[in-house]
Formats: structure tokens, C-alpha cells, sequence
């Protein structure tokens, strides 16, 4: 109870209280919190649509794998670019380069959306939306080197923001919303590699852009990723870095849930830890940030079956899973 007490009053505090490249506003879109009449998070969860995420999952696949250095990449991001500005974000675009684990320049892509800019308390919501460029767990020897769809593992998650994007652009929660599209998240080394396999090879984009979010002062109150969040058999565990450095958001979200009725998609229970895009947040940042991530700890691979593999597509993505997971954040944050 003393970690919920302590995180109720922080959340309260946060909402009680309120009053980062290219920069594109979209004209007459952008709303302040003032300039709208407030919902209830229980209104806003009937407005979530699992039809709409799961719309804006097969959107991003219709662009093909989404492998940094790409068409598909600079085609999908000027898409997700415009999806933002469209539902009234403030969007900065962060281009660079970044080098890969074997020595390659990659060209990384990050989308910054936010909602009511000018609050000072401010919630950061992360998806990775690039696609592994080889299918290096795929039990067929012959498609490891073809890229990964991504359905589940990068578009999962960011079909769920931007339907949250869209719920913004008819009443925004009290505080400022940033939403996070970050790229090159899934390059790191495949299996075979000879050469290092050091965490620094993952989460390239997220890497780029906490250097620069240092250097501009940037702040949030917390965070939350997705990753892997659309699976039909999802479970979410309460991933070990999550709990080392954000436990009491952890708390919430997995109460939250349990409320909610969806327990048994929460599992309240400690889970392994993940090299992802919130450790890197938690690390350089010093923001508490929260995992939600597909860990299926009794199973062979860790990660559900179609990780990694040519099997990640649209059919495995489940319209139920997408709604749970949206639903627990708009209560949360509504």
C-alpha cells in the first residue's frame, strides 16, 4: 500500500499542477487543456477504438518492413509525421545517423508528437515503429535474412498511440502528452554475430534522441513503452528494469489493469529483464519509465513465437489485446 499511496499522490500532484530539430504545428488543430471541456477517463475508454488501432497497425505494414535506410522508412515516417499533425500534435522530426553494430551508418527517423506543449508536468509515451531488418529467430534457415514485418514487434504499440493521438484531439487529459516514435530500436546483433553483443547496438534511435532531450532540459513526469503489444495470447509481466527503476508507476498501471478486469493479461508478477527503449530513458534521462511488454516466461523463446520471425503480421495481431492495453491508458491518463 505505501508504494500505491505514494504514487496516487504523485499522480494527483501531477494533475492538480498543471496550468524539443523540425517543428510543425497543424494549423488550426493544436488545442490547449483550457479550451476544452473535460472527460472522464470512463468516457474516454468507451472513445478508445481497438478498430482504429488495429487500423493504424495494418497502415504502417502496408509500407512493407520499415528497415532503417528504407523507402518504406522515409514513406512511413512522413506518413506518421502527418497522422500527428493531423489529430493536432506539435511534431518535431530528429534526423541523424546513427552506426550499427556491424559498422554501418543508419539513418534514424524520430517523431515527436505532443499534446497541450506548454504544460510543465508531462507524461512521455514511447513506441518504436522500425522493423528488424532480418528474421534471425524464424525457424526457416532460409528467411533469416529477410526483414520482419513488425506487425506485433514496432507497429503494435504505435497503432495504439495514435489512436491515442486521436482521442487527444477531442479532449486532452490535464497534463502534456508526448508521444515518442522512435527508430532504429531493432537493429542489434543477430545470434550469429562473432563480434560484440553489447546492449549499446539496440535502441539506436532512443539514444540519439536522449542526448539531445539532455541538452534541451527535457523532462517528464514519467513514461511508458510499448513493445510487443498486440499478440492475441499476450502476456504482460512486470519487467524487471521497470521495477528497478519506475516501481511505483509499475504498481499503478498493473492495478490499473487489474480493475479494469484484465489480470489475466497483466500478470502481477515479476518478469525478466529486457534490453529496450525505457533503459536507455531511465538511464540517460533519469525519467521513471515503464515497460509494457509481451514476456512469456514459461515458454522456449521468451518473447511470443512470431518474435523475430517472418510471422509477424497482421494475422497475428489481436483487435481485444490492442483495446485492453489502450483502455488502461486512458485511464490513467483521463
Amino acid at each position: 500500500m505505501r508504494h500505491r499511496k505514494r504514487f496516487y499522490t504523485g499522480f494527483l500532484l501531477l494533475l492538480v499542477l498543471v496550468s524539443c530539430s523540425c517543428q510543425r504545428t497543424a494549423s488550426g488543430n493544436a488545442k490547449s487543456a483550457g479550451g476544452q471541456v473535460p472527460q472522464s477517463s470512463s468516457h474516454m475508454m468507451t472513445q478508445f477504438s481497438a478498430d482504429s488501432a488495429y487500423k493504424y497497425v495494418a497502415s504502417q505494414c502496408d509500407f512493407g518492413p520499415r528497415v532503417p535506410g528504407s523507402e518504406a522508412q522515409k514513406a512511413c515516417a512522413k506518413w506518421l509525421e502527418e497522422e500527428l499533425l493531423r489529430h493536432g500534435a506539435t511534431v518535431k522530426c530528429q534526423e541523424g545517423e546513427m552506426t550499427a553494430y556491424n559498422g554501418s551508418k543508419l539513418p534514424v527517423i524520430n517523431i515527436l508528437g505532443s499534446f497541450n506543449p506548454d504544460a510543465k508536468m508531462r507524461v512521455l509515451l514511447m513506441s518504436h515503429w522500425d522493423s528488424r531488418p532480418f528474421a534471425d529467430n524464424d525457424p526457416d534457415a532460409s528467411k533469416r535474412k529477410l526483414p520482419v514485418m513488425g506487425a506485433n514487434d514496432g507497429a503494435s504499440g504505435v497503432g495504439i498511440l495514435l489512436e491515442l493521438a486521436r482521442l487527444c484531439s477531442q479532449s486532452l487529459p490535464q497534463v502534456g502528452i508526448d508521444i515518442f516514435l522512435t527508430d532504429a530500436e531493432d537493429y542489434g546483433a543477430p545470434d550469429e554475430w562473432s563480434g560484440s553483443h553489447d546492449e549499446k547496438w539496440w535502441a539506436l534511435g532512443t539514444q540519439m534522441w536522449c542526448k539531445q532531450a539532455a541538452k534541451d532540459g527535457y523532462r517528464a513526469q514519467f513514461g511508458i513503452l510499448l513493445d510487443m503489444v498486440g499478440s492475441a495470447n499476450a502476456t504482460f509481466y512486470r519487467e524487471y528494469y521497470s521495477e528497478r527503476y519506475a516501481n511505483s508507476f509499475v504498481n499503478e498501471i498493473w492495478q490499473t489493469a487489474a480493475r479494469l478486469g484484465y489480470s489475466d493479461l497483466f500478470i502481477d508478477q515479476g518478469g525478466g529483464g529486457v534490453t529496450d527503449d525505457h533503459v536507455f530513458v531511465n538511464r540517460m534521462l533519469h525519467i521513471p519509465c515503464v515497460d509494457i511488454i509481451d514476456t512469456r516466461p514459461d515458454a522456449e523463446g521468451t518473447f511470443c513465437p512470431e518474435w523475430h520471425t517472418s510471422r509477424d503480421t497482421m494475422e497475428n495481431i489481436s483487435q481485444e489485446t490492442l483495446g485492453k492495453v489502450g483502455r488502461v491508458l486512458v485511464s490513467l491518463l483521463w
